[in-house]
């Protein structure tokens, strides 16, 4: 069975194992069949490990370790109902910190051309530290084409509506990247897919301003009036980061296991006086790891 590209989206979090709105993306929806209109309909439950909670190049003090359980039922026509739970493990209250549900259409144009896209509301605990957490909804597309099998470009852009008393953002990402496909690891019946991918992530910040301000230094004055002074900044379209991860899934049965290492470089970031002790190199490393059952 022929196994074509499928796209990754913009901001989205993983998996749907995880923030359906930023950049990472579940490995385990690379072993789907190529043709969305010969397919039946698959239910996916999946569960993941992610090492750290980065947005667009930006994570907060100390690594933010999460598992993530996801459901998924995908219709023949392409039409998908998607939703996941969002659970820290080092936390002594509040663990459960994040759900989401999403619609979405995945469709095929033509034989080398895929677009996606979909619609996320999200709920986030009241404490909690995400730096996403002042995202209320968002609306993603992307398109893929796959160019004689050599290399797929991607290009996506995102919506996000942010909490009351902040503007929303728009968000734009573009990425290539290049599906090495083994088969008959095990059996005659498995495969491994790993699909390195370079992108750049652009848009503006006002759900970042929402983060700092509402949860972060909501009681420190003085980075509050600096931060006030980068709100301008902060609602401008840039460039916020290059990011190389190599999603991988192996398939077995009804079986997916999925891992994505990725690095980001953030671009733009607000000045160290604001940031303070928040990670503030240039490069951040993170993975997730995770297995799905599909039937």
């Amino acid at each position: 069975m022929k196994i074509a590209c499928v796209s990754f989206l913009v901001t989205a979090f993983f998996l749907f194992c995880a923030n359906g709105i930023f950049a990472q993306s579940n490995p385990a929806d690379k072993v789907d069949e190529t043709k969305k209109s010969d397919k039946e309909g698959s239910f996916k439950f999946g569960l993941s490990y992610l090492r750290n909670n980065v947005i667009m190049g930006r994570a907060d003090t100390i690594k933010t370790p999460m598992l993530i359980t996801d459901i998924k039922y995908s219709f023949s026509n392409g039409l998908y109902l998607s939703g996941s739970i969002t659970y820290i493990p080092n936390r002594i209250v509040d663990k459960l910190d994040e759900g989401n549900l999403t619609a979405g259409y995945d469709f095929d144009i033509t034989d080398d051309l895929s677009a996606e896209t979909s619609f996320s509301k999200l709920f986030y605990n009241k404490n909690s530290t995400q730096i996403g957490s002042s995202i209320n909804s968002t609306i993603n597309a992307s398109l893929d084409y796959n160019i004689v099998g050599i290399v797929t470009p991607t290009i996506g852009t995102g919506y996000n509506f942010v909490s009351k008393g902040f503007k929303n953002d728009v968000f734009v990402n573009a990425g290539l990247s290049h599906d090495f496909i083994t088969t008959g690891i095990v059996n005659g019946n498995d495969f491994l897919v790993i699909s390195p991918l370079a992108e750049m992530n652009g848009g503006t910040q006002n759900f970042y301003d929402a983060y700092l301000t509402q949860k972060k230094y909501k009681l420190a004055s003085n980075t509050s009036k600096a931060l006030a002074k980068q709100e301008a900044m902060l609602s401008k379209f840039n460039l916020l980061d290059y990011e190389f991860s190599v999603p991988m899934a192996y398939k077995t049965g009804v079986l997916i296991l999925h891992a994505s290492p990725s690095y980001a470089i953030s671009q733009n970031k607000l000045p160290a006086n604001i940031t303070g002790s928040m990670i503030n190199k240039p490069g951040i490393f993170y993975f997730d790891i995770g297995a799905t059952i599909k039937l």
